[in-house]
């Protein structure tokens, strides 16, 4: 199974509102559980090719949790800078593609660092596969950061920019 397959795959178990989906082919075992239907997250679980005696890591990145804190004490300011990101909702990639900030390179950018967006604006586009998919947003609050690089490539999951929501 191609990692075009598998996008497609997990584009359409998101879409489907389906809680969790097996699929078994003759080489891959492939398992995808959709996280909370408000957030629309969906991730990979196991990706495992039939006769193999260890688990290899998924084509598309999983969401990891959060590290824990260190044994050795953090400096104040990343405690400070940690703690207010917390308060933050990170709009992160639906697919893998090259992110873009403009509709076009000649017009302004969908949005900027202080702008107010409500559900459904269009923050971005991502292309992936010669298709430009515009990505909207899912709260509605104000872009504290943008996280990525106009024209960098972007995995799945990848976080894209922080909302206050407030």
């Amino acid at each position: 199974m191609e990692l075009k397959d598998i996008q497609n795959l997990i584009k359409f178990v998101a879409k489907s509102g389906a809680s969790e989906v097996k699929l078994e082919m003759d080489d891959v075992k492939i398992t995808i559980k959709t996280g909370s239907e408000e957030k629309g997250e969906t991730t990979i679980v196991q990706q495992v090719p039939m006769g193999a005696h260890h688990v290899p890591q998924p084509h598309a990145p999983v969401a990891q949790p959060a590290a824990p804190a260190p044994a050795v004490p953090a400096p104040a300011a990343a405690d400070k800078k940690e703690e207010e990101n917390s308060k933050y909702i990170t709009v992160k990639s639906p697919i893998i593609g090259t992110f873009y900030r403009k509709p076009s390179p000649d017009k302004p950018a969908f949005v900027e660092v202080g702008d107010s967006i409500g559900k459904g604006d269009v923050l971005c586009v991502i292309e992936a596969m010669k298709l430009f998919n515009e990505i909207e947003s899912e709260v509605s609050g104000k872009i504290v950061k943008v996280l990525v690089d106009d024209s960098s490539p972007v995995e799945f999951d990848q976080p894209l920019f922080l909302v206050d929501p407030s």
